[in-house]
């Protein structure tokens, strides 16, 4: 046996294991949760009817297959799409992904952008993506059809700050923690803290999130969106809520971004 196919049969056996042992891995890390009790189910038709504007931003890897990017929710009219800012640029403001690359997906069908519409949160002025500027909008080059209905404008301005309150997390694009593809859960914000960038306050909250989840819609107990989930503090431990330390960060619907909405829906094509 030459050398040559030594060190090929040993690296197909080093190849072999690194792969057994990635999968192990993943069947481990599968219905994972950030918080010990984890109330997440599969969402369901009754709640699609519910939750209406519930679509995925769908986006081409840079190895060209279609992958999953985030949740995305039609807001106010059949043309307007609200997800996070940082699923196309980073801290810095730096472009990471042409929109081009993404359209957004619901009610069964695939509706593609309209690049020259994106309006991210931060103003022009900005040096850094902060987490209550963490929105985008983007126009659809189609709207959707009736039956696919959007989002009711949102508004948060009623909701107090400091105060905690029973939410629940939708999750259409679900997380890469669990095996569901599309999530509901019943959690809690703890607290809502001052309004900071574009009058817009963080409500730290304890519902469980994964990678796949930015851009979940937090609902209050009356129905309404009142809050865009953009980040979770410590992704990596599952331990208990803690307010400094392991919280989810979620954006109200208020300020600028609430205001950018209503621009955005009362200005004709």
């Amino acid at each position: 046996m030459t050398d040559r196919v030594i060190r090929l049969l040993t690296g197909g056996i080093l190849l072999s294991l690194l792969f057994t042992t990635f999968e192990g891995l993943d069947a481990k890390i599968v219905n994972v949760a950030l918080y010990p009790e984890d109330g997440r189910r599969l969402m369901s038709e009754a709640d699609t009817a519910r939750f209406t504007g519930a679509g995925v931003l769908m986006c081409y890897s840079d190895y060209g297959t279609l992958e999953r990017g985030a949740a995305a929710w039609l807001i106010g009219s059949h043309d307007l799409v609200v997800l996070n800012a940082h699923n196309f640029v980073d801290r810095q403001l730096v472009p990471t992904r042409p929109v081009t690359d993404c359209f957004f997906r619901i009610g069964g069908g695939d509706y593609y952008f309209d690049a020259d519409s994106l309006r991210i949160g931060a103003s022009v002025e900005s040096k850094g993506l902060h987490i209550t500027d963490d929105w985008a909008l983007l126009r659809l080059l189609q709207p959707t059809p009736d039956n696919v209905q959007p989002q009711p404008i949102p508004d948060a301005s009623d909701i107090l700050t400091g105060a905690p309150m029973k939410v629940t997390m939708v999750s259409p694009a679900g997380h890469s923690n669990t095996r569901l593809p599309a999530t509901v859960e019943s959690c809690a914000i703890h607290r809502i803290d001052e309004p900071t960038e574009g009058h817009v306050r963080r409500a730290r909250h304890d519902c469980n999130d994964g990678y796949g989840g930015s851009g979940s819609g937090l609902f209050s107990e009356d129905g309404r969106l009142i809050a865009l989930h953009s980040a979770s503090l410590d992704m990596n431990w599952t331990r208990p809520f803690d307010i400094e330390t392991h919280y989810g960060s979620a954006i109200l619907f208020e300020g600028d971004l609430a205001n950018a909405i209503r621009e955005a829906v009362g200005k004709p094509r």
